[in-house]
């Protein structure tokens, strides 16, 4: 086994936190978080031998920005993106590369069906959160991830990147953090 590509999916519940059960909790972590450990596992020994493998975590966008009524599903995605991490350093010196792809407005039939893409309401969210203003295409989405399983990626390591148009950085009415030097204080912060 040269790569291993892990794409776990389940359709995120839209419950709010403060009425998220132990029930839900467990169904979301048993499908997105569970499997991941158990499918590394099993190439890992022989990707060590060959000294030489990669694994791309296909996540979400989802815990790299907080988002309503999604606590149990960002959690989930969180832990997988944590994982990535901590296995990545790792795994370095026996040079297998561990990265994950954190993705969010792909285009993608089952998230974002033609009648969705086609309403104005849902181009009008586009516009107003995505900076690319567009869905990131299928194609850019899967050339990027051939990239990082081919050995002109060796140098990433445990990284997490956001494939989303920009949607992760964008943040509406977010203060601005601006520093300036006092004389003879240091750097001193305000808003």
């Amino acid at each position: 086994m040269d790569v291993l590509v892990a794409n776990l999916a389940f359709a995120a519940p839209t419950t709010r936190a403060r009425d998220v059960d132990e029930a839900e909790w467990q169904a979301v972590f048993r499908h997105l978080v569970d499997p991941l450990p158990r499918l590394v596992r099993a190439v890992l020994p022989q990707m060590i031998e060959r000294r030489a493998g990669k694994i791309l975590l296909i996540g979400s966008a989802a815990a790299l920005r907080g988002m309503k009524r999604a606590s149990t599903y960002s959690a989930a995605r969180g832990a997988q993106l944590a994982y990535v991490q901590a296995v990545g350093v790792e795994m370095a010196p026996h040079n297998i590369q561990v990265n994950a792809i954190a993705q969010n407005f792909v285009e993608n039939p089952t998230y974002f069906p033609p009648e969705v893409q086609a309403l104005p309401a849902f181009q009008d969210r586009l516009q107003r959160e995505v900076p690319l203003g567009r869905l990131v295409r299928a194609r850019e989405d899967a050339l990027f991830a051939a990239y990082l399983c081919s050995t002109a990626a060796d140098c990433f390591v445990g990284q997490v990147f956001p494939v989303c148009g920009g949607w992760v950085a964008r943040r509406r009415g977010a203060a601005s953090t601006h520093f300036r030097r006092s004389e003879g204080v240091g750097a001193e912060l305000f808003h």
